[in-house]
């Protein structure tokens, strides 16, 4: 209980000052004039101005609060490593029975660091700022960290904590512990389609003497090569750019003998392949009305480096004209279609014929540049079924269907077939889902037989319509109808031509999120989606493993038509497996390389500055004579909080009101008993 006195003036302060300064002012008057009963006077006067300033007497009840210590327990997956997990519990239980001892001391608990698949790095502080955020500076007491001290969001300096309290750090793990781990040195983020990139890295031993290390380097699982390095020493190795989107580049070092953990012993650099220009080569033989719809739409595209020839000649038009002067520019057929074929990822015919303009041999490049991976599409119409059809040259070994000759012309709805609905390029066309499709009629159709690839749309009666194929390396699409253009006219509320026409020429220049049999890995936010996409009526299980080498079975539940997924918590940083025995896929979460794996040796160095700034103490649990936890001690005063055997919490005298008394001097009977009291003393010593 703590007793003061306050004052409350009944008029403006300046008033009060102004009659202290008269009463003051009289009362030496009348002791310089020996005036009798100068002093009684002088005490009446000065009652009269004690009263104007009306004084009471206050008392607080005050109930003193706890002071307020934060045990941040590091739970972060170095944690794991070595017998450290065991250090920290058993530090735990002893830090909270002898904290439990001291009197006057709120003790909490925070755990932190734990993986979740988005944050880089052990956040401790973070965490101990939260556990503080409800308590004023002047309760903290201090703050004592179990960890192995790889803690990467430090502050800076004291000022920086918030508070003003030692600060400890129990260190688990051992002196002598040994490492190795690959550390990158220049890591490009992006590389162009075709060409290579370096990549830059080095083995540090930690621990050990250097010497040498033998590297493994994979691209998207696939071997490369291995070499062996001299540890500490920076190595640049090409690697080559085969595809658009992620190359995930691999390199992982053997093990060094008793080392603390293999999960830092690779790092992964993720390039993104990006394609100069996606180069086509279209050839439109005989005009027709939707000869411009492919050239519209491959122009639309920014990707697309587009080389376009149009023959307008019809064929049966016959007047002796040399081949050579038909075109105000010549047609440069040697030069596209044998000397710079390979540079084209693309060919599409759109309703050509032979008409002596490519010679035979010609066609014979194109079969082999498809079989050694290029693409071919052929969008037919009567052509195809003509005597002069594309059919009746080299190209038919790979051609997926043979012209029956026959061309049938009446209204129908082009559907997808059964295989259609599950492929990446039709599965899902807008306006498919109805009965019929919400798009508009086509007129004529090319009828074939001996079909052999694909048929992914077809006609009411079965007829295919857009057959796909992969001969050899390479890959041909066949589309048996020349009234797509009618979709994009906007005939009968036209159909989704943009959508199927690009989709059927990225899938022929390979692009990978249209492959038919794919195992895809893909992050949505916290969670990791095993994605199968097949053609067929049944997946495998697949086994996915972790970071950091724990491997689990996931069966994955159908979806729409030829896709299967599941999903699991991406709850660890670092690069993720899949497969299913067949297929293999790669994914990284977060940083290529986290941070929490970067360094995984136990360390006093990286809090140690801090802690002694504090008056704390960063020290080790074991040193090599076993745990041995220190005592805990309650300072009351002193800027060391630190001994050989003990660490101090610094004490708080911090308190809150709980009730105020209030007792005016000068109100109620008692006020007036003083003022006329003192009247009255001074009257009757007058009267003497």
């Amino acid at each position: 209980m703590n007793l003061g006195v306050a004052f409350s003036p009944l008029v403006p302060v300046y008033i009060v000052w102004a009659a202290l300064a008269l009463a003051v002012a009289v009362t030496v008057l009348l002791l310089v004039a020996h005036s009798r009963g100068a002093a009684m006077r002088a005490g009446a006067l000065f009652l009269l101005v004690l009263a104007l300033a009306n004084p009471s007497f206050t008392r607080e009840d005050r109930e003193p609060l706890t002071s307020v210590a934060v045990v941040v327990v590091d739970k972060s997956p170095s944690q794991g490593f070595g017998d450290r997990a065991q250090q920290t519990e058993a530090a735990r239980a002893a830090l909270a029975e002898r904290l439990g001892r001291v009197q006057g001391l709120e003790v909490r608990f925070v755990e932190a660091g734990e993986a979740d698949g988005e944050t880089d790095g052990t956040k401790l502080f973070s965490a101990l700022n939260a556990a503080l955020a409800d308590v004023p500076p002047d309760r903290v007491a201090g703050a004592i960290m179990i960890t192995d001290g790889r803690v990467h969001d430090v502050p800076a300096d004291t000022g920086s904590l918030g508070f003003a309290a030692p600060l400890h750090a129990l260190i688990t793990g051992r002196k002598d512990e040994r490492d190795r781990r690959v550390a990158l040195t220049a890591a490009p983020r992006f590389g162009i389609v075709g060409q290579s990139q370096t990549v830059g890295f080095k083995v540090e031993d930690e621990g050990v003497r250097a010497g040498s290390a033998q590297v493994t380097i994979r691209r998207d699982g696939e071997l490369l090569e291995t070499r062996n390095v001299v540890v500490g020493q920076n190595v640049n190795v090409s690697i080559q750019i085969p595809h658009a989107g992620q190359n995930i580049v691999e390199i992982e070092a053997a093990p060094l003998d008793g080392e603390l953990t293999q999960v830092n012993n690779r790092a992964v650099v993720v390039i993104d392949g990006v394609r100069d220009k996606l180069r086509v080569l279209l050839v439109s033989g005989e005009p027709h009305a939707g000869e411009r719809t492919w050239r519209n739409l491959l122009k639309s595209d920014a990707s697309v480096d587009l080389v376009h020839f149009t023959i307008l000649r019809p064929p049966e038009k016959q007047d002796g004209t040399p081949i050579n002067e038909l075109s105000l520019i010549a047609f440069p057929t040697r030069e596209l279609f044998q000397q710079k074929i390979n540079e084209f990822q693309l060919i599409i015919f759109d309703r050509y014929a032979r008409q002596g303009v490519l010679p035979g041999v010609y066609f014979d490049n194109i079969s082999r540049y498809v079989r050694d991976g290029g693409a071919v599409l052929v969008a037919a119409g009567p052509d195809y079924a003509s005597a002069t059809s594309l059919w009746r040259t080299p190209l038919d070994v790979i051609l997926p269907a043979e012209p029956s000759g026959q061309v049938t012309e009446r209204a129908f709805h082009a559907r997808l077939s059964d295989l259609g609905k599950r492929h990446p390029v039709t599965r899902g066309l807008d306006g498919a889902q109805s009965d019929p499709p919400n798009w508009s009629r086509w007129f004529r159709v090319v009828d074939t037989r001996n079909a052999s690839g694909t048929s992914v749309m077809q006609d009411e009666t079965g007829k295919p319509l857009l057959v796909l194929a992969r001969p050899g390396e390479g890959r041909v699409a066949l589309l048996l109808s020349d009234h797509i253009w009618l979709w994009a006219r906007g005939y009968e509320g036209g159909g989704p031509h943009v959508d199927l026409l690009r989709k059927l020429s990225h899938w022929l220049m390979k692009q990978p999120d249209l492959e038919e049999e794919a195992l895809r890995l893909i992050v949505h936010g916290r969670d990791l989606e095993v994605r199968r996409q097949t053609m067929s009526d049944t997946v495998a299980p697949v086994t996915l493993t972790s970071p950091s080498g724990k491997a689990r079975s996931l069966t994955l539940q159908a979806g729409e038509p030829g896709a299967w997924a599941s999903s699991v918590p991406a709850n660890e940083l670092g690069l993720w497996r899949a497969t299913d025995g067949t297929l293999s896929t790669l994914v990284n979460v977060g940083p290529a390389n986290p941070r929490e794996f970067a360094e995984v040796t136990s360390t006093t160095a990286v809090l140690a500055s801090l802690a002694s700034a504090t008056g704390g103490d960063a020290r080790r649990l074991d040193d090599g004579d076993g745990l041995k936890m220190p005592r805990v001690v309650a300072v009351r005063s002193g800027d060391t909080y630190k001994g050989d055997e003990w660490l101090g919490l610094r004490m708080r005298d911090a308190s809150v009101v709980r009730g105020i008394g209030v007792l005016p001097v000068f109100a109620g009977i008692l006020g007036l008993l003083l003022l006329v009291g003192s009247l009255a003393m001074t009257w009757l010593r007058e009267g003497r």
